[in-house]
């Protein structure tokens, strides 16, 4: 720190009156306690209300959290080895997101925007690379305006996946009164012989559709998305689809609470911020240049995912139906789906996951960066690009948040449990801690019985099987069949 007595454009701590010192590290401390006590406050919160996966998301928030404290502290310590890390001037004329300014125009606009400075430009580090004829690697201002940027991308993605989480939650927790109803007229059903195409479930997915044309299967997929994604034919199927093939013993399972479930233990891992979303962010960064408009055309990327995720969630349910309606003529009692991992892209129903978490972080990273720009730099600044281009990137992002909040994440919900396998959440969180315990003891006293035996070919008895085929079920592996 430079030793500026009075007249200097910048004090030191040790010119800096103590009072001005105290009542910013009181404001500063006081704001993060407070935050603290706020998570810690949901934290027991979640935990009286026996909410686990959402607790569990709260930890991975605080550990998001702690990562940008790094990330805060890493800028902060190594500012002063990147401001003695010269380049030659010539290096910073490429690859430029505005246009470079005579030096007239630079002073003026500093002055307008009135710039924040970390630290002053005419001090030692600055003059340090002066003195040889370069630059510094990166500015005190750009530093600084880099770690805001940071900090307000993490803070979106956070605030806008609790969003989607909340406003896609309220639409599933509207099915419950479908899973009432069917549980009110359970043993109600009729066996009569039923002719396949008078089936809800088949005429809504299948009759005229699909079978002549894949494209105009795939049509209906893309169209139905909008105005019914989930209908109550769809659910009533897929719920007994589940039921037949994971729980056939338990024709009253509750698949609804156990959809919920899942969908809150997914959300933990929608929440936070993996580091390929690290990558694209430098990616997006980098390709940032003035006159390809990059942040325009990005912004369609999630928008396309979006609208592919959902069309295949919805050809999801199509293929069921059309299944059914290739194998039979007509059905005895209720209509039964058969849910295989195949329906899905790659064999593997996670995939939609991963997509879904990019889709949220990408459209996180667009309106961040507006927000950012707008506060930093102003709306007519060049980095903000055209106002013709800047209108449609706020619609697409608002269209991402809706679409994928009141469609694409109800659909995953229940799309996702048509595969092969069934989640841990299928048990109760204390029959999962009791099926793991009794599956970890029952793995030592069979290592235990082979050792006595000398490494013989003595096997486990079929109850200690079956609590290890259970524990495996629990880590997504499938369901033991019967």
């Amino acid at each position: 720190m430079g030793r500026g007595g009075g007249g200097g454009s910048s004090s030191s701590l040790e010119f800096t009156p103590t009072w001005i010192v105290a009542g910013v590290c009181s404001l500063i401390v006081v704001i993060s306690l407070a935050v603290e006590r706020f998570l810690h406050y949901i934290g027991k919160t979640l935990k009286k209300k026996h909410q686990k996966a959402l607790f569990e998301a709260l930890l991975k928030v605080k550990e998001e959290l702690m990562l940008l404290g790094f990330i805060s502290l890493l800028l902060t310590v190594s500012q002063g080895v990147i401001q003695r890390t010269c380049i030659p001037p010539s290096w910073t004329n490429y690859m430029l997101p505005c246009k470079k300014m005579d030096a007239h125009t630079v002073s003026a606009k500093v002055l307008a925007l009135g710039v924040r400075r970390l630290l002053s430009d005419r001090g030692p580090r600055s003059e340090h690379c002066q003195n040889k004829g370069k630059v510094p690697l990166l500015s005190p201002d750009a530093l600084h305006q880099l770690h805001i940027f940071i900090f307000v991308l993490a803070i979106t993605h956070v605030i806008l996946s609790a969003v989607t989480m909340f406003l896609g939650g309220e639409k599933i927790r509207h099915w419950k009164r479908w899973e009432d109803e069917i549980e009110k007229n359970a043993g109600n059903g009729s066996k009569k012989l039923t002719h396949v195409q008078q089936f809800e479930f088949i005429r809504e997915n299948f009759n005229g559709v699909g079978k002549e044309s894949m494209i105009l299967s795939w049509m209906h997929s893309f169209a139905k998305q909008f105005y019914a994604s989930v209908t109550k034919s769809d659910y009533t199927t897929m719920r007994l689809g589940f039921i037949m093939t994971h729980c056939r013993g338990n024709p009253k399972f509750h698949f609804h609470r156990y959809m919920v479930r899942a969908l809150e233990a997914d959300f933990k891992k929608v929440v936070g911020i993996r580091w390929y979303l690290w990558i694209f962010v430098v990616i997006f960064m980098l390709l940032n240049v003035n006159g390809l408009h990059t942040y325009f055309w990005i912004s369609f990327i999630p928008l396309i995912l979006l609208l592919a995720v959902g069309t295949k969630l919805e050809h999801v349910i199509a293929q069921l139906a059309h299944e059914v309606a290739e194998k039979h003529s007509a059905i005895e009692g209720d209509l039964v789906v058969n849910p295989s991992d195949e329906h899905f892209w790659c064999a593997r129903p996670r995939v939609i996951l991963y997509l879904i978490h990019f889709i949220l972080f990408q459209n996180a990273f667009e309106i961040a960066l507006f927000f950012w720009m707008l506060t930093t730099y102003g709306f007519n600044s060049c980095i903000m690009d055209h106002v013709p281009l800047i209108v449609p990137r706020l619609v697409i992002g608002v269209v991402i948040q809706l679409l994928c909040s009141y469609s694409t994440l109800p659909l995953y919900a229940i799309v996702t449990q048509m595969g092969t396998f069934f989640k841990k959440e299928i048990f109760d969180e204390h029959i999962q801690q009791g099926l793991v315990g009794w599956a970890q003891k029952a793995k030592r006293r069979t290592e235990s019985i082979k050792d006595s035996a000398g490494g013989g070919t003595h096997g486990p008895s079929s109850g200690l099987e079956m609590l290890r085929r259970a524990a495996a079920a629990i880590q997504g592996s499938r369901a033991p069949q019967r």
